[in-house]
């Protein structure tokens, strides 16, 4: 039997299995069926929904499909219209990690209670022994908030805690030579100080100002109660499940079985609750006509392909990908908008440039572009949004931080502790430049300055131009800080605060479509399904190496379990100093 022959009986045998396996757990062949009569939503948003596009190919069939944050929003939207849904019954409880995430998923409950639709939060706890204040936040966009008997409310307020490893790195021998521009630039701080500069402690201080605020004042509003109560709230924090109802903060203390049983009375005779999942399947694709594509823009910057770390469990913003879903949107004649949805807190400037190019090459095709910023658009993750028509981020969006840093560790105290020991010869006079066994010369340090000066002169230009502000202006606002995206609105650094939602409204606008007219996003490139994969390997060896990335992330999602690991040694910043226009977590 040939190689290629015994791969296609593989592959088929792959595919009756799995076949077999989405007949049994859907309970037949056909799509699920809803009884007709009243429908309640069952939402979790207490789980993760990703960014980017939904997962494709044959990580479908070895990891169950993930909801992303896309279709989520998506799905309650589309509900709010749905006649034969009456309501949500939504899981609440720690939240998402983002501010701006949480933002977009509460601005959705809003939406659909602005329908005359009822909306309850059930949580078991806001919190165990930990911060739940986002998902109180979101929690408190919902008319009632229901919490089990032996729940509580953390809702301890906002902290921002950042590690410092000069300590660690002193001991170890090692010294970080670094350059930045200018003093809000942050990110190096985490090798070369102990604890905040200045400067680093104004930024976070202003953004610790600012989400507290927004928290504050939702809750206040959502709750109906005055915004000094909820201030007090926090500060008593953590309350037991009485205290909170007598803050007014909870409606009742009830069993989620109770809470169902509740709601379905409210929606009336022959109600029944559906999955999200289930609803998903039932409604189909989104209706309307391709006319506004959607890009993705997730994770560190980077040359080359996107990529998905199958040790992190995130994406990286290849410029190579990235660039090629411009052109093909750019030259679609069906796409009428770009719609690109960013959520990164930068890398490398030359593939930051790579795909502002190509942004900017979208619009001369006349095909308007609007970003969408999720939690963090900061330094190259907001250089990239520097070339669209507008710019929309949520009130807590991380963005900004316009600056550059670079450098490299000097190992040789190290070297000197392990007994290693170096010789060399080199020809030309900055050959040794990023040499770890010894600092920068005179000479050296001045073409690293240079080239420094240069990236930020040319981020802060384009800044200038791509936000019509003056030179003098974005001097003062920039040198590597971050901003809120409610500040960075006050300082026209972003056009208008939404989610993705408003971004397609003001896409729509852009292209001269009708408010009112139904159109569906079409996302660029386009997920290659599991039979485009089938046939790349049968017939096509072009196909085959454009495939080779779906394998590397079949063989990543058996070292999952590597993941936090992993994390920590990428917070500690142990796998290297990341691109020149890079921002550190906020976290």
């Amino acid at each position: 039997m040939s190689r290629r022959l015994a791969l296609a009986v593989f592959l088929v045998l792959l595919l009756a299995v799995g076949a077999g396996l989405v007949v049994r757990l859907s309970g037949g062949g056909g799509m699920p069926r809803v009884a007709s009569g009243p429908t309640i939503l069952d939402v979790d948003l207490d789980e993760s929904y990703p960014e980017g596009p939904p997962a494709a190919g044959f990580s479908t069939l070895l990891s169950p499909a993930r909801t992303t944050l896309r279709e989520l929003i998506d799905t309650l939207d589309r509900a709010a219209s749905d006649p034969s849904v009456a309501g949500i019954v939504a899981r609440v409880g720690s939240g998402p990690s983002g501010m701006a995430r949480a933002q977009e998923m509460r601005d959705a409950i809003l939406r659909f209670r602005a329908r005359r639709k009822f909306a309850w939060a059930h949580a078991e706890t806001f919190g165990e022994g930990g911060n739940a204040t986002h998902g109180f936040f979101l929690a408190s966009g919902f008319d009632q908030i229901f919490l089990q008997p032996s729940g509580d409310l953390w809702l301890t307020g906002v902290a921002l805690e950042t590690p410092f490893v000069k300590g660690t790195l002193e001991k170890l021998g090692v010294q970080p030579v670094f350059g930045k521009r200018y003093e809000y630039k942050n990110a190096v701080d985490f090798y070369t100080e102990k604890g905040f500069t200045p400067a680093h402690r104004e930024a976070l201080e202003k953004l610790k100002d600012s989400w507290y605020g927004q928290l504050v004042r939702g809750i206040a509003t959502g709750r109906r109660i005055a915004e000094s109560d909820v201030r007090s709230a926090i500060d008593r924090a953590p309350l037991l499940g009485t205290e909170a109802v007598e803050a007014r903060l909870i409606d009742g203390l009830a069993y989620r079985d109770q809470v169902i049983r509740r709601a379905l009375t409210r929606a009336g005779r022959s109600a029944q609750t559906v999955s999200l999942a289930r609803y998903r399947a039932r409604i189909g694709r989104p209706p309307g006509r391709r006319a506004l594509a959607l890009i993705y823009g997730v994770g560190e910057v980077t040359r080359g392909r996107s990529t998905e770390n199958a040790f992190l469990g995130s994406l990286t913003m290849g410029s190579e990908s990235v660039s090629a879903a411009f052109r093909a949107a750019a030259e679609d004649p069906a796409i009428r908008a770009i719609v690109f949805r960013v959520d990164s807190p930068g890398g490398s400037y030359v593939a930051s440039d790579t795909i502002w190019r190509e942004v900017a090459r979208a619009r001369e095709k006349g095909k308007p572009v609007i970003v969408s910023m999720g939690d963090v658009a900061g330094s190259g993750g907001y250089f990239v949004a520097l070339g669209a028509d507008k710019i929309v981020a949520e009130p807590g969006t991380i963005t900004g931080s316009i600056g550059v840093f670079a450098g490299k560790f000097v190992l040789a105290g190290l070297f000197d502790k392990l007994g290693v020991s170096f010789d060399e010869v080199h020809s030309g006079a900055n050959a040794l430049l990023w040499d770890p066994a010894r600092d920068f010369s005179p000479a050296e340090r001045a073409r690293f300055d240079a080239w420094l000066d240069r990236i930020y002169e040319d981020f802060t230009a384009r800044v200038a131009v791509g936000r019509k502000l003056s030179k003098e202006r974005v001097s003062e606002i920039a040198r590597g800080r971050i901003w809120s995206g409610e500040d960075a609105r006050a300082l026209k650094l972003v056009d208008e605060l939404g989610g993705l939602e408003t971004a397609v409204r003001l896409a729509k606008s852009s292209a001269g479509i009708a408010p009112s007219e139904t159109v569906a996003l079409e996302i660029f490139p386009r997920p290659h399904s599991l039979a485009e994969i089938v046939r790349s390997r049968l017939f096509g060896p072009q196909e085959a190496e454009r495939d080779r990335d779906a394998e590397a992330s079949l063989i990543g999602s058996a070292l999952r379990t590597l993941q936090p690991i992993a994390r920590r040694l990428h917070a500690l910043g142990l796998d290297g100093p990341k691109g020149v226009l890079s921002m550190p977590e906020v976290r």
